[in-house]
């Protein structure tokens, strides 16, 4: 009887609280949310009482607050502390699992991005891809919780996913579980040129930035003259790393503000002086997998003019999330939506993304008919996403307008890396030339 008990305690909060209140003159204007708080622990009480069999208390209340904060946005949610001790693990630590990104969307857990150098990049797995059933099982409607648990493991286990995409019949595809690791950042030599992958932004992401421009000076050979940063599928990450990264390529300056809901309580950060490229050329790769803390990044260097940014319109999330553990995490943590940030300029990016510099496409679109070009996705279509607040909203991609790989370009050359290392060669050759007496 452990629900009837909670019930008798929750209607006895309820009217001391109540008494409290009205003390205080204010009892009018809660007592809506009091009458919902005796409904709760009424409906708890009639399940226990009636239901065909036996429940689980700590279950329901735990499936209350999921729905709860489900009904806020997207990126808002409750975390078991399982599922607390798995989200502190993937940003402090390894992991044995897949490497995606995913969401639920329209009851289908979806994936965001791939990871860089992970099982499912390696499988060809896309943006989009509908992930309907693990191991033979359906999971459409379940939680991204649920799903996450079923698809982590023991790094070596095979696991099997069936996928669906586009009007392509379902298909399964089997993975070997691997260490996801930490390291976000990845450098070489491409083409003659600085290239720099950021994968997403953990606890290390800035150090390891700061490693890799070291890492690249002594493989060039000089100070860099220039850098690609690919932040294509990049899912985002940590605020602060965010920041930081940008700090790496600006010389002081406004990098993001964020505001609550009290408009007083606006914080802006900025840029240290001192950049690490000293003003050298920057291209910056985005595409429609490109999110949060790396859209921060994007959208502050390209309003502060020290990057050209080429690829496909961003994803659009330009809310923030703050993980507030409950009982130090005992009883797991909330991920609560509790800001908006805005770029330098003041543009909020929520719901309708960051727009390149260069529109370039990694694959032909269809010119013929504008209904059959790829859709892309973005936060504007995940169920419940904030909408902005300025009231914009996404543009339609003008395919006119987007530059598009020639018709015998193969499949597997990265066109949109192609053009990239064109532009940086001529943004470096026109700086050599203006810095010339």
């Amino acid at each position: 009887m452990r629900i009837n008990v909670f019930a008798s305690v929750v209607a006895f909060a309820v009217g001391a609280v109540a008494i409290a209140v009205s003390a205080e003159g204010a009892q009018e204007d809660r007592s809506a949310s009091f009458r919902q708080i005796e409904l709760f622990g009424d409906v708890l009480s009639r399940i226990e009482a009636d239901y065909v069999s036996d429940t689980d208390q700590a279950e329901l209340i735990e499936a209350a607050i999921e729905g709860m904060l489900a009904s806020l946005d997207p990126h808002s949610a409750y975390h078991s502390p399982d599922a607390y001790e798995d989200l502190r693990v993937t940003t402090r630590g390894e992991y044995g699992g897949l490497g995606m990104e995913v969401v639920r969307r329209d009851q289908y857990i979806t994936i965001v991005s791939p990871i860089s150098d992970t099982p499912a990049e390696r499988a060809g797995l896309r943006t989009n891809d509908r992930i309907i059933a693990v191991d033979g099982d359906a999971i459409v409607g379940i939680s991204v919780d649920e799903a996450v648990a079923l698809m982590r493991g023991a790094v070596g286990d095979p696991v099997t996913i069936t996928i669906a995409r586009e009007e392509d019949d379902p298909f399964d595809v089997t993975l070997v579980r691997d260490t996801i690791p930490l390291r976000t950042v990845a450098t070489r030599i491409e083409s003659g040129v600085p290239y720099m992958r950021i994968a997403g932004f953990n606890e290390r992401t800035t150090e390891m930035v700061h490693e890799g421009l070291t890492e690249l000076r002594d493989e060039f050979g000089t100070d860099l003259p220039g850098l690609i940063i690919d932040m294509r599928y990049n899912p985002g990450g940590l605020l602060d790393q965010a920041i930081g990264v940008t700090d790496v390529f600006l010389d002081g300056g406004e990098v993001v503000s964020t505001r609550t809901r009290d408009p007083r309580d606006t914080q802006r950060y900025n840029a240290r002086p001192g950049d690490r490229l000293n003003n050298a050329p920057i291209i910056i790769l985005i595409n429609e997998g490109t999110a949060s803390a790396a859209e921060i990044v994007a959208g502050a260097l390209q309003d502060r003019e020290r990057a050209v940014l080429v690829g496909m319109t961003s994803f659009g999330k330009g809310s923030i999330q703050t993980i507030i553990p409950l009982r130090g995490g005992r009883d797991g943590a909330l991920r609560l939506t509790t800001g908006r940030y805005y770029t330098p300029a003041g543009r909020s990016i929520q719901a309708t993304g960051i727009i390149p510099d260069q529109q370039i496409s990694a694959w032909a679109l269809s010119t013929d008919d504008e209904a059959e070009a790829p859709q892309i996705g973005s936060e504007a279509d995940l169920d419940g996403a904030l909408v902005n607040e300025n009231g914009d909203e996404r543009e339609s991609t003008d395919i006119a307008a987007v530059e598009q790989p020639p018709v015998d370009w193969a499949e597997d050359e990265d066109y949109q890396l192609h053009r990239a290392v064109e532009l940086l060669n001529a943004a470096m050759e026109t700086q050599q030339a203006s810095l010339q007496p």
